[in-house]
């Protein structure tokens, strides 16, 4: 294709675009050959819209460099400095203030209409333009009714509900360090609940926890196979688990939010006629119809597209209740990104038998409590509850952004290094979540036997 194009014209178009906005209009094929995109999304997102994308513009061929959001992030830091992705594609909004603050984001201007600018009371689309929103997400729970039938378990209606005794081994979850929706989650709880009785309620949750899964979509497959009854999620996993047959379903409790999933063009793309063009058709009523395939699942931002939606699928344009309890502040959450991850591994990820150990031994407690008054055996239990609970900095100290500064490493697993400060202050909050786990379980064991 490139040999059609004389040399001179490429090489002046190609100035041209390395300090300009894509402002022009898109042609109706791409003039690249190839469009890199890094993506944290599942093969059946992206194998579906890379077919659909690549037949509306069969010059372009598309390449998908499958990353965990955190880890796209790190790369585009990483490759900065001789770019060679064309294309940024995560569900975290909070990922692409990351890229944009570092300057690795290149602005664009959509020509598609009818796209609202809100959907709920969240910007569709990245005010200073760098990052645009092409589907909206929720998080909540998603089950296997097959199990839960089997088990005789009640299907839950709130997070709380997670936390009783009932669920005990039943529950999973990825961890926030390894992606970048399950951040999301945890983020909103720690947002609609507050600092404190988020992380109560988020450990309260963890200690039924029967596995913490190394990738997000861990959790939807661990949820379709029956390895585990209930797992927490983006909504698009369990709807779109549900549209494939499997014996699932999906709520959004009514502490959620909804936010936009994004998509951006990196600053400096090699191939950016080709992003730009991916842009405008992910957001054309095609692209948009192609998000409600029973393989993906999401929910489109351009409102029109519900109606060839299946009957009873979500649509946040005439449901206000989704994701309305929880008004997402965006910089709250990308201020403390780095520690939030940080705090949840080290309380739950890598201490999560610790934590299983004394979450069990709290509910047996509590439950040779109840009915009868023993004040001291309540006061034992009561104690054991909030060392279990307690989180070793405030929220103002997580905010902090020479104190974030500090988390550079992201801990893969338990035995992952890391060194200088990071180290010494996760090792601190270690050793106190260890001995508040020990301790508690010390109490409630107590409390127990005093009964």
């Amino acid at each position: 294709m490139f040999k059609t194009i004389h040399r001179r014209t490429l090489i002046a178009g190609m100035a041209v675009a390395a300090v300009l906005p894509f402002t022009g209009p898109i042609p109706a094929q791409a003039t690249e050959d190839k469009l890199v995109i890094v993506t944290s999304y599942p093969p059946d997102t992206t194998v579906t819209v890379k077919k659909a994308f690549e037949a509306k513009h069969p010059g372009v061929k598309v390449e998908m460099l499958k990353k965990k959001t955190t880890a796209g992030i790190k790369y585009l830091q990483e490759t900065a400095g001789n770019n060679t992705s064309d294309m940024f594609w995560a569900s975290a909004p909070d990922a692409f203030e990351v890229l944009k603050g570092d300057d690795l984001l290149q602005k664009y201007q959509v020509k598609v209409t009818g796209i609202p600018e809100k959907v709920g009371a969240f910007p569709i689309n990245d005010p200073d333009g760098y990052y645009k929103g092409f589907a909206a997400s929720g998080y909540g729970i998603m089950w296997n009714t097959r199990y839960l039938k089997a088990k005789k378990l009640p299907v839950p209606k709130t997070w709380a509900d997670l936390s009783k005794p009932v669920y005990n081994g039943h529950v999973g979850m990825s961890a926030p360090s390894r992606s970048g929706t399950t951040h999301l989650t945890v983020e909103t709880l720690l947002q609609g609940e507050g600092w404190e009785k988020g992380w109560a309620r988020w450990k309260e949750i963890a200690g039924n926890f029967k596995t913490v899964t190394e990738r997000s979509f861990g959790v939807p497959d661990g949820v379709n196979s029956g390895q585990f009854g209930l797992g927490i999620v983006i909504d698009f996993f369990g709807l779109s688990s549900k549209a494939s047959g499997f014996p699932v379903d999906f709520l959004y409790p009514p502490i959620t939010t909804l936010v936009p999933a994004n998509i951006a063009i990196v600053k400096n793309a090699p191939h950016p006629d080709a992003a730009a063009a991916f842009i405008e058709y992910l957001l054309s009523p095609e692209g948009q119809e192609v998000l409600l395939d029973p393989k993906i699942r999401r929910l489109p931002v351009n409102p029109a597209s519900y109606a060839k939606a299946p009957e009873g699928f979500p649509n946040p344009f005439k449901d206000s209740s989704i994701g309305s309890a929880v008004k997402f502040d965006l910089q709250l959450s990308k201020s403390r990104y780095n520690v939030v991850n940080s705090l949840f591994d080290v309380m739950v990820t890598y201490r999560l038998n610790d934590l299983r150990s004394a979450t069990k031994a709290i509910q047996a407690a509590e439950a040779k409590i109840a009915g009868k008054s023993n004040a001291a055996a309540q006061k034992l239990i009561d104690d054991a509850r909030a060392l279990v609970n307690s989180v070793p900095i405030s929220a103002v100290q997580a905010s902090e952004k020479d104190f974030n500064k500090i988390f550079k490493k992201k801990r893969k697993k338990a035995t992952t290094k890391v060194t200088g400060r990071q180290a010494e202050v996760e090792q601190k909050w270690d050793s106190e979540v260890k001995a508040n786990y020990a301790k508690a379980k010390e109490m409630a064991d107590k409390a127990a036997s005093m009964l």
